[in-house]
C-alpha cells in the first residue's frame, strides 16, 4: 500500500500545507479533536509533536506548549493509546515530530510497531544524526513501512544536502532559519536565497520549508520554493488566544486566514 505522505505529493502539486501540533495541548485529550478539525478545514498532513522536557530547537511558543501537555499528563504512551482509532475518521498523512529521548525510553522497535498500527506514516526526529540513522535504524524504519524525513539548514553544505535528501523518505525538512522554531511576519533576502540554493539542486525527494512561517504571505513565499510548507508556533499561538471560539472554530479560522478565504 502506497504511504499517504507520497499519495499527498503525487495528488497535489503545490502548496501543501503542514500543520504542527503539540500532543496534549491546549487540553489532555484534544489531540484526536484537533486532527479531525484540521483535516476538515484544509490541512494536507499534521505533525504531531511529543512533548519533551528539554525540545531545544522549539521557540517560547512550541517549548510552553510541551511545558503546558506534560503538566496535563501526556505521555508517548497515552499518545499513541489515543490515536489507537484515529484512522476510522481521518485520512490525511500524520507524521510524529519529536525528540529521540522519549523514543528511545519507549524503544526504538516499539516505537515504529506501535506508529504502523496506529496509521502512523512518518517521523522527524531532529537530534537524531543521519548518520546513525542510517547505521543502526534505516532497516527497521523500513521493515516497519515508516518514513524518516531528515533536516537540512541554510548550514549544510550541498553534498550533505544530497546525502541526507538520499536518506530522507516521503520529503525533506528545509529548516528556514538556523535558528529555533518562532513565527516570524517575512521571509527575508538571505532566506530566499537558500531556497533557491535548494530548488536548484533537485533534490530526489520533495521539500517543505519550517521555521518562521506564520502568515498567508510567508506560506505563499516558502511555496515558490518548495512543494509546501509547514506552520507550528503560529498555530499553537492561536490555539492558546483567550476568546470564546471552540477549538475547531480556531482551526477554521487559522486555515482560512493561511488559505486566503474568509475567517470565520
Amino acid at each position: 500500500m502506497i504511504n499517504r505522505i507520497d499519495q499527498l505529493f503525487r495528488e497535489r502539486e503545490r502548496e501543501i500545507l503542514s500543520i504542527y501540533i503539540t500532543a496534549g495541548y491546549p487540553g489532555l485529550h484534544d489531540t484526536p479533536r484537533l486532527l479531525k478539525a484540521l483535516e476538515e478545514h484544509g490541512a494536507d498532513m499534521v505533525e504531531i509533536g511529543i512533548p519533551f522536557s528539554d525540545p531545544l530547537a522549539d521557540g517560547p511558543v512550541i517549548q510552553q506548549s510541551s511545558l503546558l501537555a506534560l503538566r496535563n499528563g501526556m505521555t508517548l504512551d497515552l499518545l499513541f493509546n489515543q490515536l489507537n482509532e484515529i484512522r476510522e475518521s481521518v485520512s490525511i498523512p500524520l507524521v510524529m515530530m519529536g525528540y529521540l529521548n522519549p523514543v528511545l525510553q519507549m524503544g526504538m522497535e516499539r516505537f515504529l510497531s506501535r506508529c504502523r498500527d496506529t496509521g502512523i506514516d512518518g517521523v522527524i526526529i531532529p537530534d537524531l544524526p543521519p548518520d546513525e540513522y542510517e547505521t543502526r535504524y534505516l532497516d527497521l524504519f523500513r521493515s516497519y513501512g515508516i518514513y524518516n524525513s531528515l533536516l537540512v539548514t541554510p548550514h549544510t553544505d550541498n553534498q550533505r544536502i544530497f546525502r541526507i535528501a538520499a536518506l530522507s523518505e516521503g520529503f525533506l525538512y528545509l529548516v528556514a532559519a538556523a535558528s529555533t522554531t518562532g513565527a516570524r511576519s517575512s521571509v527575508e533576502k538571505h532566506q530566499k536565497e537558500y531556497f533557491q540554493r535548494l530548488k536548484e539542486l533537485k533534490l530526489p525527494v520533495p521539500g517543505l520549508i519550517g521555521f518562521g512561517i506564520s502568515n498567508r504571505e510567508t506560506f505563499l513565499t516558502a511555496c515558490q520554493y518548495a512543494r509546501g510548507a509547514i506552520i507550528g508556533s503560529a498555530f499553537i499561538r492561536a490555539l492558546g488566544e483567550e476568546n470564546s471560539l471552540t477549538l475547531e472554530k480556531r482551526v477554521e479560522r487559522f486555515i482560512g486566514e493561511i488559505r486566503g478565504g474568509t475567517p470565520a
